[in-house]
């Protein structure tokens, strides 16, 4: 029997304040509340992973859209900042590996130069852009705590400085320094075990706070009915089409996670309740879609 709106509401509240309970930094979800309206704390961050202690932000944004380009693919930043030299800084939080490859990192350095140059500017113009992967896992498996990556003229053996930067940081690195000691915090769920003031002040004032708190579950109600949508659409545009069928699969597991019945899910992504249900206990894909 399926649950009335009203009541799968409530569970799936007291789902996401066990969820909240278990939030760290590296979660997407909660990194986006963190980081909202604090200029202080994307400033901190961005200090101790490039290096620069004397770097001042003076705009930071979260989930901003980029999608200057008519039809061209628009992408979400995480964290959009500028500082007072007018560089820009994209911050992701990338848990899984796949969300980090060397194209998106170069699709998003490209997504940003277009925003940032009109067409009555001259190219010298362009202002100076890092993209900035911080994933759960070591990205490379070198042990390194951070991997810069920057162009090269291969011929002559020299930098080619074309402002673009991108760093890869190891969310695995526990070294004895501000940077070991950020990605411990990033991976902490208890801000008394936090090492930074700003990131522990913040974390208590989303777990423990109930202003916070409040803030926290309607950012999730929010992101899981946007989710339903982002599905419903998929599911109009994916059809019953073989080749489609693994973005179904991961739609499926997403608005899973985010609380949602089996029957809601298919009934989002256009397949039968059966399929869903077999997806969400396996990875494999089934033969037939009906």
């Amino acid at each position: 029997m399926n649950q009335s709106n009203e009541q799968w509401r409530k569970d799936a509240h007291q789902k996401d304040l066990q969820r909240l309970r278990g939030f760290r930094p590296i979660d997407d979800t909660f990194m986006r509340g963190l980081f909202r309206e604090n200029l202080p704390l994307a400033e901190l961050v961005l200090r101790i992973i490039t290096g620069k202690p004397d770097l001042v932000l003076t705009h930071c944004e979260t989930q901003a859209d980029m999608n200057r380009v008519t039809g061209a693919r628009s992408i979400c930043l995480d964290a959009y900042a500028t500082d007072s030299a007018g560089k820009k800084y994209d911050l992701e939080i990338q848990r899984a590996d796949e969300g980090a490859g060397h194209h998106r990192a170069r699709y998003h350095s490209s997504v940003i130069d277009v925003e940032n140059l009109d067409k009555s500017q001259d190219f010298d113009e362009l202002p100076d852009s890092y993209v900035l992967f911080i994933t759960e896992k070591d990205y490379y498996r070198a042990g390194k705590p951070l991997y810069v990556i920057r162009r090269m003229n291969l011929t002559l053996g020299t930098p080619f400085e074309d402002g673009t930067c991108i760093l890869y940081v190891n969310g695995e690195y526990r070294g004895n320094s501000d940077l070991g000691r950020l990605m411990h915090d990033f991976n902490c769920n208890n801000a008394d075990d936090m090492y930074f003031d700003l990131l522990a002040e913040k974390t208590r004032y989303l777990k423990e706070n109930q202003e916070g708190v409040n803030e926290m579950c309607r950012a999730m109600e929010e992101l899981r009915e946007e989710s339903f949508e982002r599905g419903r659409e998929e599911g109009r545009e994916l059809g019953l089409e073989e080749g489609h069928r693994n973005q179904a699969l991961t739609t499926a597991k997403n608005l899973a996670r985010l609380g949602m019945s089996v029957e809601q899910i298919a009934g989002a992504i256009n397949f039968s309740p059966e399929i869903v249900s077999g997806w969400l206990t396996s990875d494999s894909i089934p033969e037939s879609a009906n």
